[in-house]
């Protein structure tokens, strides 16, 4: 039986280096890579009217009812790691759609925050681009060793990231609406409210997955609270920050800025306002761009396709 299968949202072009697609002809399926997002559903139904197999790259591209129920084709679904709240699993359940996960990095979105909280601490983005201008030292930056992180989730990338506070000789705060006082002394941690995390923490950062319970969790109230001193670091996702109210934080000074990998669109659009906010370190989303997670996601994604073929599916995700 022959089969369509796309790889979508490929940025750097890089797929067909982590997974030997092409092995899968033998098994007659065809691939074709995208690597440009799609503007629109009607955009991206069109694409896939006859792909019978996706590969979807983490968050990048959404599958809501919407899109599935014009998908008669479509069959099997991966995403790259084992959870990825912008595919209606429900739906797809119901019409038929096999969705799989895959492994990922559980290094690589931690390193990327501390990497984004040290730039930030240090102003580096604005001291390179100062010192290739041919001026020499311009900004006064702060040291970690002494201050207070906390961490908002204290889940597998949160404890990873207490660590990282630990090592720099910071005291660390936790808070997340289930977090247990036993769990967070388990991290070597304290836990406290969240006006308390705020008030106290010289450094914030985020590390809930997105859920309506979690969505705009980091507003007004909480950018106030951390106060004038105080950064704020998101890797998780871009919707857990009231982004307009994080946008007046950095214009008005009530924090002394923000460091982001993740926003509420996707890639960010020329002339959004976080693009001239002061005092920001802003990256494209790379928290799990490393060669050693798109290989656990490539490559799982290319087992995935071969069990499914195989009549074995694995790592199957319900709803």
């Amino acid at each position: 039986m022959q089969h369509r299968l796309a790889i979508l949202d490929d940025y750097q072009g890089v797929a067909h280096g982590f997974a030997d697609w092409a092995a899968l002809e033998q098994d007659g399926v065809s691939v074709t890579v995208f690597r440009e997002p799609f503007t629109s559903e009607d955009a991206l139904v069109a694409a896939l009217a006859d792909v019978g197999i996706v590969i979807a790259m983490r968050e990048r591209t959404p599958f809501p009812r919407s899109v599935l129920e014009r998908l008669p084709a479509l069959k099997l679904l991966v995403t790259t790691g084992m959870a990825n709240a912008s595919i209606d699993v429900g739906a797809a359940a119901e019409l038929g759609i096999t969705v799989c996960g895959t492994a990922g990095s559980p290094a690589a979105a931690p390193e990327m925050t501390w990497a984004l909280l040290l730039a930030a601490a240090r102003h580096i983005p604005a001291e390179e681009n100062s010192l290739r201008a041919g001026t020499w030292q311009t900004t006064v930056g702060f040291e970690l060793a002494g201050k207070t992180l906390g961490i908002v989730g204290l889940g597998k990338i949160g404890r990873r990231i207490a660590t990282y506070g630990q090592a720099f000789e910071m005291e660390v705060l936790a808070w997340s609406q289930n977090l247990t006082a036993e769990s967070a002394s388990e991290a070597g941690v304290q836990l406290v409210s969240k006006e308390d995390l705020f008030r106290n923490s010289d450094v914030a950062t985020l590390h809930l997955r997105l859920s309506p319970r979690s969505e705009g969790i980091v507003g007004e109230p909480e950018l106030r609270l951390l106060g004038p001193e105080g950064i704020l670091v998101n890797t998780a996702r871009g919707p857990l920050v009231d982004q307009d109210a994080l946008v007046r934080a950095l214009a008005g000074g009530w924090i002394r800025g923000a460091a982001l990998d993740v926003f509420d669109e996707e890639p960010l659009p020329a002339g959004h306002p976080l693009l001239s906010a002061p005092n920001t370190v802003l990256s494209p989303h790379l928290g799990y761009v490393t060669a050693e997670s798109y290989r656990q996601f490539y490559g799982g994604a290319f087992e995935d396709v071969r069990a499914w073929l195989a009549g074995s599916p694995v790592r199957v995700l319900t709803p």
